[in-house]
């Protein structure tokens, strides 16, 4: 499944939450020396597991307050409609999320934007994309939990001793 060890894990979760620890600050965290530590820093990035360094951005401060969840509908399941339609949601800036979904939705968005105007204007850019069969919205009310960081205990059990 993984090639990940206990230190792997603690280096990740220690980067999660501030990527901007130094390597000697990281590897005192995690029980490490610098070099092997940054050794597995490096190790991590090269295979993928670290995909990007990035500060997260307080959106409402920003001026985007509203995120609504876009379920897409259609009856076209071919591969040359979902590339044209994946690139077409791909390039719209308000998509933070883009997933195909298994049920009644085909498509699942998460959007964000500045009110219901631009929800609007979102919207009228999305059903020019392509043939859908059904657009609904659900705005968020309230953000109760927000997180991105992975839940990396979940693997625990599953790590070489």
């Amino acid at each position: 499944m993984n090639s990940l060890d206990k230190f792997d894990c603690a280096i990740l979760a220690a980067l999660q939450g501030d990527a901007t620890l130094s390597i000697a600050s990281l590897a005192e965290r995690v029980g490490l020396s610098s070099t092997p530590c940054w050794k597995r820093v490096k190790r991590l990035e090269e295979e993928g597991y670290i995909e990007s360094r990035v500060s997260l951005i307080n959106r409402n401060k920003v001026g985007l307050p509203v995120t609504v969840f876009v379920s897409v509908r259609t009856t076209i399941h071919d591969e040359a409609w979902l590339a044209r339609f994946a690139a077409a949601v791909i390039a719209l800036p308000e998509v933070l999320e883009f997933h195909r979904m298994s049920g009644d939705v085909d498509y699942l968005l998460k959007v964000v934007t500045t009110d219901i105007g631009g929800y609007d204007r979102f919207y009228k850019k999305l059903i020019t994309t392509a043939n859908l069969t059904g657009v609904s919205s659900a705005f968020s009310m309230e953000q109760i939990k927000y997180s991105t960081a992975l839940p990396l205990d979940l693997i625990a059990h599953k790590l070489p001793t």
